[in-house]
């Protein structure tokens, strides 16, 4: 809610080109409390003037010279492109009212005043609005935050995508029916992925698949794939199930390594293994 102070700091602009009735409201105004109240008596005056303020709250009578309030309304509509057109209109025509409320308006006093009355919607009406355009700050506020946020993590992607270009690591995910839904980098290749998966140890594959049957997490799975052209990799695996909030099984996600020239250095090669 609004404290009263908020409320009497509204922004109110009377327009009636009678000047007795600007006084009236004025004085009725600043008995109130209300610090914050400008007028006019020229109808034309009123898009500029909210352009440049824009006011909580108009206080607007129909029956002007040169230019009535329905048409002050057009104009505003064109310059206020919110949904909540700030505008009170003032008439002493009842049949005005309901083709107010249709034109924009979103209350009306009826002339003569009837002070209790006038006071009452001016606050109400200054409640609602000032509510409204929180409302549409925060709107504003969350939209900002919600694209701040999206270019981060857009930024944070592509880094993480260069890193695991430049990376011997490459990042794996399966669905439940152990189908790759992601693989990073050239997993693919590394993997044999392209020739249908072949080559790989008989025992060590069946043995993974056994893991991630069991949804087991394993750390550092060591298995072998023999290449077309007959050399050893030695690929290093890792991996976790993964669970959506219901606690159900959706798949798996973990990273592998190419090791075979680890191994090399450290004195391994293909025949090495060929001999185990």
């Amino acid at each position: 809610m609004l404290d009263a102070t908020t409320i009497l700091h509204a922004r109110i602009l009377i327009v009636d080109d009678q000047h007795a009735n600007v006084l009236l409201l004025e004085q009725m105004l600043r008995a109130r409390g209300y610090t914050n109240i400008a007028s006019t008596m020229d109808p034309r005056s009123v898009c500029a003037l909210h352009a440049e303020q824009q006011f909580d709250l108009i206080l607007l009578d129909l029956q002007m010279p040169l230019m009535d309030g329905f048409e002050v309304m057009d104009e505003l509509r064109q310059i206020d492109h919110s949904s909540y057109l700030p505008v009170l209109v003032i008439t002493a025509q009842p049949d005005h009212k309901l083709r107010a409320l249709q034109a924009g308006a979103r209350d009306f006093v009826s002339k003569p005043f009837d002070v209790i009355e006038v006071q009452t919607r001016i606050h109400n009406m200054l409640e609602v609005r000032l509510l409204y355009r929180r409302l549409e700050n925060h709107k504003q506020l969350l939209e900002q935050a919600v694209a701040e946020r999206t270019e981060e993590l857009r930024i944070s992607e592509a880094r993480f995508k260069s890193f695991t270009e430049l990376s011997s690591d490459w990042y794996w995910e399966q669905d439940k029916h152990g189908q790759f839904t992601s693989l990073s980098g050239t997993a693919v290749e590394i993997l044999g992925l392209e020739g249908g998966g072949a080559g790989w140890n008989t025992a060590e594959h069946a043995q993974l698949l056994q893991n991630i049957a069991n949804r087991q997490p394993f750390l550092d799975f060591i298995c072998h794939r023999t290449q077309p052209d007959g050399d050893i990799q030695t690929m290093q695996v890792s991996g976790e199930p993964v669970f959506d909030q219901a606690a159900r099984f959706i798949g798996y996600r973990g990273v592998g390594m190419d090791i075979t020239p680890r191994r090399v250095l450290s004195g391994f090669s293909a025949a090495d293994f060929l001999a185990d």
